[in-house]
């Protein structure tokens, strides 16, 4: 299996040549700027108000946080994925169609959808993720506090590749937390990899590719990794990249990474 990290755009992915994915899974930015931690407790000294403003109080996360192009961004990730197969593998029977997973705020949910369908991209299937606590602990008693994450199941013309041992599968899905004995926090907005491991049992086979144009900490590969999926990743932070191959992308020896330098 190949797990490997690129610090570079995933514009530039022809220079790697990486082979076309079975799943393109990615978590893009918000577009919410310098209001990042506005509902969090981190935006002030010890999360308490009393404290005064931290120095997070009207900082970005990232800085793609702030001019992110979803356009750019299906436009590469529609070549990312290879195409769909000529046939069916027969009636009852899951294809072998790839899919794009995109988390993104409920906000951009129609704008993801009416991007996608222009490129080719017909199909879609909203996901929603539920949690047991929330971040927005700002007022909590005064307003309706968020404790759900979204993302969109996208396809071409064919329902993809399923794989769930004919089981039923609900479109929400419980969001716990890692334990950070077993996985490091390394991104303000990284998600489980027990979540992405669920999704990518889901969506691929053993042996299948799976891509994440923006790779953050690389937990994505690391989910990928354990389920022996070869994978790949872009990222563009050098702090994030580097992190993520010191920290989260570190396997047994019988499951060894190659994590590539293009600094």
């Amino acid at each position: 299996m190949k797990t490997e990290l690129y610090n570079d755009n995933f514009q530039n992915f022809k220079r790697y040549g990486i082979p076309k994915a079975q799943l393109v899974i990615a978590d893009i930015p918000y577009n919410i700027g310098n209001n990042f931690y506005g509902s969090n407790p981190m935006w002030y000294k010890g999360g308490d108000n009393k404290n005064g403003e931290s120095k997070l109080a009207g900082k970005a996360a990232f800085n793609t946080d702030f001019n992110f192009n979803i356009v750019e961004y299906f436009h590469f990730c529609n070549r990312l994925l290879k195409k769909e197969p000529a046939k069916s593998n027969g009636r009852g029977k899951s294809s072998d169609a790839p899919c794009m997973i995109i988390f993104c705020s409920f906000e951009q949910i129609p704008t993801v959808i009416k991007t996608a369908e222009k490129y080719g991209f017909k199909h879609n299937i909203p996901l929603v993720f539920c949690k047991n606590y929330s971040p927005q602990v700002l007022k909590a008693n005064m307003r309706i506090c968020g404790a759900t994450e979204y993302a969109l199941v996208l396809y071409r013309d064919k329902l993809p590749k399923f794989r769930n041992n004919g089981k039923m599968v609900f479109n929400w899905f419980e969001w716990k937390r890692d334990s950070t004995k077993e996985y490091p926090k390394i991104h303000p907005a990284q998600k489980p990899i027990g979540l992405l491991k669920r999704l990518i049992e889901i969506f691929t086979d053993e042996g299948d590719v799976v891509i994440d144009p923006c790779a953050g900490s690389g937990s994505t590969l690391r989910a990928a990794a354990e389920l022996k999926r070869n994978s790949y990743g872009f990222e563009v932070s050098k702090e994030f990249y580097r992190r993520a191959k010191e920290e989260m992308l570190v396997l047994p020896a019988d499951n060894q990474m190659s994590i590539k330098d293009f600094l």
